[in-house]
């Protein structure tokens, strides 16, 4: 097999691996620098191994490559690595937590382990020296210590023990070396001893599970001095002791104490562990503790690196000057060349007379700083050194293949992303930036900041253009440049949009404040520069989640006055998140947005007039941000693509929209939130900002992959009937073939003795008697844009209204229209809770009155008749006539049959079932 052929350095070895998906995660900027970073290869091949929030990144430093293991859906929260550096454990916390066991040699998942802690997932996990076991301890308030023999099939521990909650939040896990039926865990405040053992003698794979552990919580009240806070634990490489590291600069020393009585259940005598001395080796707070063949090593808050020997006699020291609190040490598999290196600095308490020589290691910081110590040179090399607060910015330049990264902590990095190497940097200081956007012509590059201030930087150096502006109160959001390099337009948090413009000043050109306007009353989502359609003056829109977009007469604007040209409220009750031109795929030009309610519409450049509404891709959260993907020459003009991101996800999309679910994928990319999205000025690459997870991912785009998924998923009509309930052959379709051909009958008169002429069409004003006839309940306003988006359709190209739709038509417009997930009892109740007051049961109810009143004065208001009709219908009951038929309805007793059809008090289960008839889900 694959594992049992595999080699160290073998995955570097191979031919880039085909691209299968319609997008591939090809290289990863930054990495989780709360985890460790092993060394898995040293020397000429230094390979690093680390995370990147849900994935496993093998990078080779020296060959300029990575290898990803992909497989958890969450971020993941630890992980560990054998003796021998080849098996790697990863897990995570999150909904469906996963445990995976890989192959660094191969990169092959060698085992899962589902379910391991349902409840919040893994916070620990260490693997033992022979590498068969795994401890874990679980997240939540009530934690659980578990070992798994991961080598065995079996889905349960093979043992397990509750911790309880006064032995605070464990965070740290390790085996005893020498015995991997012991381990240890602590917290900030406790540290708990482990054994476990066998209690049958069955074969292996078979033994019964023991639940059972001795736990010890130990205090530290009998030393008359500041212990400080646990970090880390160890056990003694030569005898029965073991240490723990505190932020005070002590290690304590932990000793076994005499046997007490044997344990009828683990069948052994148990020792117990106390706390026998407390050592204070410095001054510093210690934050890594490690035994390395003969020796202890600690990292601290000072990023330094010292090496003891077993009677905590001090060796050696390693240090330098701009290394941050230390994370992780890793020590390379090999000695050093020289057996006679000096270290970089020693002291008199050496325990002997012999130069000491460590191994070559890795350390890692709590500032994202990567560092190789080569300690036959007492060298320290910087590997890496990312971001350490969120990436929150991402923006690839117009020509050339540069990426730039931007974060919270003030850095800017232009990376080549062809090359895959770092070109320049620079830190700002005084605040983190938010946004960042190159100008068409790639000359300049623009950052947003956290304080609202504005940059505007050399594309290539860096360096400032101008003086930085700020004239915006909160953060800076959104921030891009016209067609033509000639504005610059921001939008920040406190809802305003502000313009800034090239002049003439000096003989020279150079940036200046044109004005600036509060324009919206909530969250401005995007903003957007196009071209006039008449001519190439620049245009500018603005979206906020007040469902206003907004237009501004730039040619009529002057210092400190931007003049509104158009404000149109393009929902009534979606939230509009993001907006895009849309190609010039028809003769008509078109705004694409996409709302909340995963919906994507066209509307008019000119009129905002909604022209179509079409089902978005619907995987788990709505679209938060859409790029046209740039195409080349090479590529058909009429074939283009729409990249996107949701809250963790990244996608791509097929143009035109038409609501077919085949014609778009989508892979998680940051778990816990991406916060931007760039394409590259050629399609080829599409890079996502993760955010708090503090990374870069540059994904390959394989458009051949995302049109053979559409391909296969059928053409014409086949993927909308299968949207359909039962599909094409179900009983909801020949539910609306009836409806559909019952229509034609009321439009011809159902009582006519005429020859009815059959027809495959029905009028347009039938449309909403079938959508409700199907469940489908849409708003008089959604009404009007489905009869218009059908009327319309043909009119740019033939001048001519469209009066009628067939059956397949139809079928579109009704999945492409009605709510992506159908009725939500969760709506109603939301609904409730915002309308509506707790009565004495302490249920939220409208009184009957007001829910009355509502109907009459807000929203789509209703006539007083009009209510009346409606609600004693709904009752099943028609006052006047006495009988069922309408035209008998007499409005004068129908408000004694509603009061006593519906309760004073209603509740939202009462509306849904007793009143609207509908079904509540279990």
């Amino acid at each position: 097999s694959l594992v049992w052929a595999a080699t160290p350095g073998m995955l570097f070895q191979e031919d880039k691996q085909p691209r299968l998906h319609p997008l591939s995660l090809s290289w990863v900027l930054g990495h989780n620098s709360s985890l460790a970073v092993h060394s898995l290869m040293d020397g000429e091949d230094r390979v690093l191994l680390y995370v990147s929030s849900h994935t496993v990144v093998i990078h080779s430093i020296l060959g300029n490559k990575q290898y990803h293991l992909q497989g958890h859906t969450n971020v993941i929260s630890c992980l560990c690595v054998s003796e021998d550096r080849r098996w790697v454990a990863t897990a995570d916390r999150g909904p469906d937590a996963l445990i995976i066991v890989w192959d660094s040699f191969s990169g092959t998942p060698v085992r899962t382990i589902f379910d391991s802690h349902p409840e919040d997932g893994v916070s620990a996990i260490a693997i033992s020296q022979d590498a068969k076991y795994l401890a874990t301890i679980s997240t939540g308030t009530v934690q659980r210590a578990c070992v798994w023999n991961w080598t065995l099939p079996a889905e349960k521990p093979t043992c397990s023990t509750e911790l309880r909650p006064e032995f605070g939040h464990q965070d740290y896990v390790i085996f005893n070396p020498q015995n991997s039926y012991e381990f240890v865990s602590n917290s900030k405040t406790q540290v708990i001893f482990y054994l476990w053992v066998r209690t049958s003698l069955l074969e292996e794979g078979r033994a019964s599970i023991l639940d059972e552990c001795l736990t010890l919580p130990l205090s530290l009240q009998t030393f008359n001095t500041v212990v400080g806070h646990f970090s880390q634990s160890i056990f003694h490489f030569n005898n029965s002791q073991a240490l723990t590291g505190t932020s005070a600069g002590k290690l304590v020393v932990w000793d076994t104490v005499s046997p007490s009585t044997p344990s009828k259940e683990l069948q052994v005598k148990l020792h117990g562990m106390k706390a026998t001395k407390l050592v204070p080796v410095q001054k510093d707070g210690l934050t890594v503790l490690v035994v390395f063949e003969s020796c202890i090593v600690t990292g601290d808050v000072k990023g330094q690196v010292k090496f003891y020997n077993g009677q905590l006699q001090l060796l050696a020291c390693y240090s330098h000057s701009k290394v941050g609190s230390i994370r992780s040490i890793s020590f390379s598999k090999t000695p050093p060349d020289s057996p006679d290196a000096s270290p970089a600095c020693s002291t008199s308490s050496t325990a002997s007379s012999q130069p000491f020589v460590a191994r070559n290691f890795i350390l890692s910081t709590s500032d994202a700083t990567v560092l190789h110590v080569a300690t036959d040179r007492a060298n320290v090399e910087k590997i890496m050194e990312e971001a350490k607060k969120a990436v929150t910015a991402v923006a690839c330049h117009p020509r050339q293949a540069l990426v730039a990264v931007g974060s919270h902590c003030g850095l800017l990095k232009v990376w080549d992303y062809q090359q895959t190497k770092y070109l320049v940097s620079r830190i700002f200081t005084e605040a983190g930036i938010q946004c960042l956007s190159y100008d068409p012509q790639g000359y300049f590059l623009a950052a947003g900041f956290t304080d609202g201030s504005v940059y505007i930087l050399d594309a290539i150096s860096l360096h400032s253009s101008c003086k930085e502006f700020k004239f915006s109160h909160g953060p800076v959001t959104h921030i891009s440049f016209s067609h033509d390099s000639e504005y610059l337009a921001t939008a920040d948090e406190k809802y305003a949009v502000t313009v800034y413009r090239r002049a003439l000043q000096n003989g020279s050109r150079c940036w200046e404040h044109l004005a600036g306007l509060h324009s919206h009353y909530k969250p401005i989502r995007s903003i957007l520069f196009g071209v006039q359609l008449d001519s190439n003056e620049p245009r500018l829109l603005s979206l906020g989640e007040d469902r206003q977009l907004v237009e501004y007469d730039l040619n009529s604007s002057s210092k400190d006055h931007l003049v509104v040209l158009h404000k149109d409220r393009l929902e009534q009750i979606a939230v509009p998140l993001c907006l895009a031109w849309y190609p010039q795929l028809s003769t008509e030009s078109f705004i694409l947005t996409a709302n909340n309610c995963y919906k994507m519409k066209l509307y008019n450049v000119t009129t905002k007039m909604c022209r179509k509404t079409l089902l978005g891709p619907t995987y788990g959260s709505p679209l938060e941000k859409i790029q046209i993907l740039p195409t080349t020459n090479t590529m058909d003009s009429q074939k283009c693509y729409l990249a996107y991101i949701t809250k963790d996800k990244v996608g791509l999309q097929i143009l035109p929209v038409d609501g077919n679910p085949h014609k778009s994928s989508a892979f998680i990319c940051h778990p816990d939130g991406v916060s931007d999205l760039a394409t590259s000025y050629d399609g080829r690459y599409i890079f996502t900002a993760g955010g708090d997870d503090c990374t870069v991912m540059r994904w390959e785009v394989n458009l051949n992959a995302l049109d053979a998924a559409a391909s296969l998923g059928g053409e014409d009509l086949i993927p909308f009937y299968d949207l359909l309930d039962g599909g094409r052959e179900g009983e909801f379709f020949r539910e609306l073939e009836d409806y559909f051909y019952y229509s034609q009958l009321r439009s011809h008169g159902i009582d006519t003795l005429e020859t009815r002429q059959v027809s495959t069409h029905i009028s347009l004003e039938e449309i909403p008697s079938v959508m409700r006839a199907m469940g489908f309940y849409p708003s008089e306003e959604k009404i009007e844009d489905m009869i218009n988006e059908v009327k319309f359709s043909e009119y740019v190209d033939t001048g001519e209204q469209v009066t009628k739709i067939n059956l397949g038509d139809f079928i579109k417009l009704y999945i492409n229209h009605r709510p992506a997930f159908g009725l939500s009892m969760k709506r109603i109740q939301q609904a409730f809770q915002v309308l509506g007051y707790d009565n004495e049961n302490g249920d939220k109810v409208i009184d009957r009155g007001d829910l009355l009143l509502l109907l009459q004065c807000r929203g789509e208001h209703m006539t007083e008749d009009e209510l009346a009709q409606c609600l004693t219908t709904l009752l099943g009951k028609h006052p006047g006539g006495g009988g069922s038929d309408p035209d008998t309805y007499d409005p004068s007793g129908a408000a004694a049959l509603i009061e006593e059809g519906i309760p004073a008090e209603i509740t939202a289960e009462i509306f849904t079932a007793a009143i609207l008839g509908l079904p509540i889900a279990e």
